[in-house]
């Protein structure tokens, strides 16, 4: 293609980065500036996923890709039809870093490190000659009459916005300004802080396969739970705090969670295994005897839960207390109150709201010639990979500077 003149990029991280590769690879002739307000460029690719990366998920179906996405799932769909998962494990292994799956369907490159995906990245934008200017924020974009942009005095063609979230609503004022509406930050993907609750004394212990419900919702998802010193994380609690996200936030983080901790919804299946047990081994200490997939050290701390004796022979135990622990075990109520940022990995539920950029070509309805590429947008994702993949797609797509 030709070039198209000078283009500014707004935003260091994965989706400025892959705007402005995209850009310059598209647009061969043109000369591209990626602007980033800190000292530090893809801070966040850095800390993903322990430090390794989680680049993208193993997921080769557009539409069901596209259903990881409490926002944004619909428009996305599309967008994955021109750069989908595959397209990014692709780019990634022709550079040099191929990626490896986990049991998860989580991505990471085999090298195992997240500074495989930063070297990749900051070589590109080497050899694209991507102007690259650190401690640089951009304040206001003023588009000039007759087309183009002036940013603090130098002239653009095109601009590319991928500043991220923002947990704050001021943080979009200058878009605003733009004439953009803006969806109201609040936290997505978080954990679940639990004060008070004795279960946080078996921290550490991860249950495999539990369904976590928010009472006086239809908000429920199923997968591994992890204990933690102050409350609950891990796959099921993290989607959930992702797809209720506004929800939550008017709860005032305030409400009561339901525990399936067998994963089974079946109570008379689930009842017919302990009766099993107990006919199995009558004179075995129901601690060692658990009759469903659970780590130990939690099977005891439900014993306790229901006033049983851990010791307690499976052959004596009575009617009311087997209720009392296929009740427990089925219907574990605990109170919330807080929530915690899942590690490093700051995501908001918020942001450009969708109906105002043609995700075609993540051109701004609004103002023609802005593009927007990642969170800066109202769209999230669940953990697993799928927000850093939204965020190489709409750079992808922005780069191209489509009209």
């Amino acid at each position: 293609m030709d070039g198209a003149g000078n283009v500014a990029v707004i935003g260091g991280g994965a989706a400025g980065f892959f705007a402005a590769l995209s850009a310059a690879r598209h647009h061969p002739g043109s000369n591209v500036v990626l602007f980033e307000k800190t000292g530090k460029l893809l801070s966040k690719v850095k800390v993903s996923g322990g430090g390794r990366c989680n680049v993208t998920h193993a997921c080769f179906s557009t539409s069901a890709f596209a259903k990881h996405y409490p926002r944004g799932g619909r428009q996305l769909k599309k967008a994955f039809g021109t750069f989908s998962a595959q397209d990014t494990i692709d780019w990634f292994t022709e550079r040099g870093v191929p990626l490896k799956t986990e049991d998860d369907g989580r991505m990471f490159p085999v090298a195992n490190t997240s500074q495989a995906i930063i070297d990749c990245l900051l070589t590109e934008a080497q050899q694209d000659r991507v102007d690259i200017r650190m401690k640089a924020p951009v304040q206001s974009i003023q588009p000039l009459d007759g087309g183009g942009f002036d940013l603090h005095g130098e002239q653009f063609d095109r601009v590319i916005v991928a500043t991220g979230g923002s947990p704050k609503a001021t943080g979009f004022d200058w878009l605003v300004a733009l004439g953009h509406t803006i969806s109201t930050p609040v936290p997505s993907l978080f954990t679940f802080n639990m004060p008070g609750e004795t279960i946080t004394e078996r921290m550490g212990l991860v249950v495999q396969d539990a369904i976590v419900r928010i009472q006086g919702t239809k908000l429920s998802h199923q997968g591994p739970v992890l204990i933690t010193h102050w409350g609950m994380s891990g796959p099921a609690v993290l989607k959930l705090s992702a797809w209720g996200a506004r929800e939550l936030e008017q709860r005032g983080y305030s409400f009561t969670i339901q525990v399936n901790w067998i994963g089974r919804t079946n109570e008379e299946e689930a009842a017919l295994l302990m009766a099993d047990a107990a006919n199995a081994s009558p004179k075995k200490k129901m601690a060692n005897a658990c009759p469903f997939d659970l780590p130990k050290n939690f099977w005891v701390h439900a014993l306790e839960k229901a006033g049983i004796d851990a010791d307690t022979p499976w052959g004596e135990l009575g009617k009311k207390p087997r209720n009392r622990l296929l009740n427990g075990l089925l219907n574990d109520a605990y109170s919330v109150a807080g929530k915690t940022t899942f590690k490093e990995e700051f995501v908001t539920c918020g942001g450009v709201t969708l109906g105002e950029v043609d995700f075609t070509s993540m051109q701004s309805r609004i103002v023609p010639g802005l593009h927007f590429a990642g969170e800066v947008l109202d769209v999230d994702g669940i953990t697993g990979g799928f927000n850093f993949q939204a965020a190489w797609t709409t750079g992808f797509i922005a780069g191209q500077l489509n009209k």
